[in-house]
């Protein structure tokens, strides 16, 4: 720091030396007829300008002595307080990654930078002010009261409009954190919420959380415009009231030189000082505060988890946050008579120029029948489960589930009549009861039971305490989560069951007993599986390979498909003959 300040110092005497030597060169030099001495003195003012220069870039390596093992160590305090709360608090929404990225990068970095800035800034303008005021006395007392007055005036409002944009600064860290953590959710769950019915209510959550981030950024916007004033105040004002003062100085004997060096201490270093103090460093401070304080909290383990039942944050299960609360009203318009499903001609790309990912499939599953649907990965397994639950349109063609289209259902209705559940599923922070009857709020607990049971998850509910458990998604297993979807979506009362990888992450003993538990569940179930044992155990297969589709049995398509034959690893055929193909 002592160096730091021995090279600033050194920085500052351009400041000092200018309105003196531009005065020295208008009275002895031109005014008095000799150029060449007005020359001399201009040609002095450069070489302490060049000084200066060269002072300024030897603090930068002194000023790297002070700034970045700060920022070291302030990285190392805010990994530690939050790996700490992270242990204390597995149930933290999922979102808090987001908020950790948006700390450890965008946070710590504003407050490496602005300290390096600050240290320079202010100690240039205390040094600018003390040079001018000082410089300017020399040059013409009286002139001296014209410029420290609003000066002092507008260091006085600087200092006065700073609590309030310090709050707005606040404001604005809160904003952009509350929007990447809503971002975070509701992009991770946001299949899910699109085939339970939530979509509108997660979209107007983001949307207010976009907008609280406008409006905090609209704040400090019309902040800055009130800074531009101070800046006027204490630079321009002494300026004006100087010029005005003038002919009254020569008049008193101030010299015309003296009076142009008090211009060219306002003009050349008081104003962009200060501007540079008000606009930038005054900015720069606030977000140093502000952020600095934000990370000190996150430095810090937390003494309790957020994200806990009833907190409001999203994904809790509360009110606002987007999760359906009642799925049992009464349809308002056509509703499926069963689980059966129609594909007539369906065709599906991603993009007007891409190549189509369903090209004229048809498909018709009967109610209670289960279709294993397979190939390789990339090929559409997922974006056909899409199509089939409603959660998006296809280009072209017909889809009908119990006879209606997806497009003609509400979004409850259509969580009523179907429930896709892919390889990753929503649980969120809340009880073990509250997960479980998401699709279905108003079941009995004997029957919440039954479908743990049949799913074989009860081990599981006991370990977490049971339906009113706490149950935090980052405490769970992938396989736990799944067991917890699974179970959610045989409690419910959809005919029409989507399994998207919905078992990858159970052994080949729970994935079979998930299998028999919706069986014996009323209704349609499609299972997408890389898995050879769900689709050699269902009713009918759907291979997709990129040409023409080909449904049948399991052993019909080995017998008829060669490439489903390499997918499941079955060796070639000796003299079988395959059973009637299953059509399609």
């Amino acid at each position: 720091m002592l160096r730091l300040l021995a090279w600033s110092l050194l920085s500052a005497a351009p400041a000092l030396v200018s309105g003196k030597a531009l005065a020295l060169a208008v009275d002895r030099g031109f005014i008095a007829g000799r150029p060449a001495q007005a020359a001399g003195w201009l040609a002095l003012f450069a070489v302490v300008s060049l000084a200066g220069a060269w002072a300024s870039r030897q603090a930068y390596p002194w000023l790297a002595e002070v700034v970045e093992p700060m920022r070291d160590r302030l990285l190392g305090g805010v990994v530690s307080g939050m790996l700490h709360d992270a242990a204390a608090a597995p149930g933290r929404p999922d979102g808090s990654g987001a908020v950790a990225v948006a700390r450890l990068t965008r946070q710590v970095e504003v407050v490496r930078d602005t300290v390096a800035g600050q240290l320079l800034v202010v100690s240039h303008f205390a040094l600018t002010v003390v040079a001018v005021v000082a410089g300017s006395a020399a040059l013409a007392p009286a002139a001296a009261a014209l410029i420290a007055g609003p000066l002092l005036l507008s260091l006085l409002a600087f200092a006065a409009l700073a609590p309030a944009t310090a709050r707005r600064q606040r404001e604005a860290f809160a904003a952009e954190e509350e929007l990447a953590r809503s971002c975070a959710d509701v992009l991770r769950a946001l299949r899910d919420l699109v085939a339970c019915g939530a979509r509108d209510g997660a979209e107007r959550e983001v949307l207010a959380t976009v907008a609280a981030n406008e409006a905090a950024g609209l704040a400090l916007a019309r902040l800055a415009g009130a800074r531009r004033l101070i800046v006027s105040l204490g630079a321009h004002l002494p300026l004006l009231l100087v010029v005005l003062a003038a002919p009254g100085l020569v008049g008193r004997g101030l010299t015309p030189g003296a009076v142009v060096g008090v211009l060219a201490y306002l003009t050349g270093t008081l104003e962009p000082a200060l501007r540079l103090l008000v606009q930038g460093a005054g900015t720069s401070w606030l977000r140093l505060a502000v952020a600095a304080d934000r990370l000190a909290g996150a430095s810090r383990p937390e003494t309790s988890a957020n994200g806990t039942p009833g907190d409001g944050t999203p994904g809790d299960g509360t009110p606002g946050d987007g999760i359906p609360r009642d799925r049992a009203a009464a349809p308002a318009g056509p509703f499926p008579v069963d689980g059966s499903v129609v594909l007539s001609g369906v065709c599906f790309a991603y993009g007007a120029d891409a190549d189509p990912v369903l090209d004229r499939l048809d498909l018709a599953l009967r109610d209670g029948e289960h279709l294993a649907v397979v190939g390789p990965s990339g090929i559409g397994k997922s974006t056909l489960a899409d199509v089939l639950a409603g959660v998006v349109a296809p280009d072209d063609g017909r889809v009908l589930l119990g006879g209606v289209a997806p497009a003609r259902l509400t979004g409850p209705d259509l969580a009523r009549a179907r429930v896709l559940l892919p390889q990753d599923p929503y649980v969120f922070t809340g009880t073990v009861s509250e997960n479980l009857r998401w699709l279905s709020p108003h079941a009995a607990t004997a029957a919440v039971l039954d479908a743990v049971d049949a799913v074989g998850a009860r081990p599981l509910v006991e370990r977490l305490g049971g339906p009113d458990g706490h149950l935090a998604p980052a405490a769970l297993s992938p396989g736990e989560r799944q067991l917890i979807a699974l179970a959610r979506a045989h409690l419910c009362e959809a005919r029409l069951v989507i399994l998207d990888e919905a078992t990858r992450h159970l052994d080949a003993t729970a994935e079979r007993r998930v299998e028999q538990a919706f069986r014996s569940r009323p209704g349609t179930v499609v299972t997408i599986t890389h898995r050879i044992g769900p689709a050699a155990r269902a009713d009918r297969v759907l291979f997709l390979d990129g040409s023409r589709p080909r449904l049948g049995t399991h052993r019909s398509l080995l017998a008829e498909v060669p490439a489903y034959r390499r997918l499941t690893g079955e060796p070639e055929p000796d003299g079988l003959t395959a059973p009637p193909s299953g059509g399609s």
